[in-house]
């Protein structure tokens, strides 16, 4: 395999909001790979929900105008963009693991799943993958190349940070559970989400092994405590 892991480039640190292919030309430089997948994750630190991944392949062609990190759009450009990049990629792949994965094999394994549930989707397979991030959570045997601000700096990245993003609050919308404002919070902890779980307690949605359910006296008897074998180790849910 060849080696791509855990290393970032000086684009890391850029402070312009348009990516480039400059990392995807850098790993199909020389015959290394010929086909690079962009995948970036949604959902790491929700309380309620699954975490979503998506993976997006290009053919480095011009990609649909204000192509940029998910978090920098408005809901309404992410909105509005998101069917412009499902026509313009070359290939799109989505996967994502359930709250009840989450609490019985911790994130870093759900991850793992998620993302190989989206590569394993794509229409091919990728001979390279940008994951977002410093952390690979993927492994073997995918070749990775992780890439801090990754959404930010690269076109398939960026691309994947906003199907995962739309996708996700979609699904989250449907759930029902007015109350909780799922449609609004997408299972983050709002201040109308924390009342609802004060109040009516976790839904079948929530994710029954998070520290949440310490603050929730009512609640606490409810709490998952995982077998700190079902999984490799936990990655920090805020470095995003």
């Amino acid at each position: 395999m060849r080696d791509l892991r855990r290393r970032s480039s000086p684009t890391a640190n850029v402070s312009a909001v348009s990516p480039t292919y400059a990392i995807e030309r850098l790993l199909t430089s020389g015959g290394r790979a010929k086909l690079v997948a962009g995948v970036d994750e949604v959902g790491r630190g929700a309380w309620a929900g699954p975490v979503s991944v998506c993976a997006v392949v290009t053919d480095l062609s011009d990609p649909p105008a204000g192509l940029t990190d998910s978090k920098l759009l408005t809901p309404a450009r992410r909105t509005a963009l998101a069917p412009l990049v499902d026509a313009w990629a070359a290939g799109i792949g989505h996967g994502e693991a359930s709250a009840a994965e989450i609490d019985e094999l911790g994130m870093t394994e759900a991850l793992r799943r998620a993302a190989r549930r989206a590569l394993e989707a794509l229409p091919v397979r990728p001979d390279a993958v940008i994951l977002d991030g410093k952390h690979d959570y993927l492994g073997a045997p995918w070749p990775v190349r992780c890439e801090i601000k990754g959404d930010l700096s690269c076109v398939s990245v960026a691309a994947a940070s906003v199907l995962a993003k739309v996708r996700r609050d979609a699904h989250m919308a449907t759930l029902g559970f007015d109350e909780y404002g799922f449609a609004d919070n997408a299972g983050y902890p709002s201040p109308i989400h924390q009342a609802a779980l004060a109040e009516h307690g976790p839904t079948e949605h929530h994710r029954l092994s998070w520290s949440y359910l310490d603050d929730l006296p009512r609640w606490r008897h409810l709490k998952r405590h995982r077998d700190p074998m079902a999984g490799e180790g936990q990655l920090d849910l805020l470095d995003l």
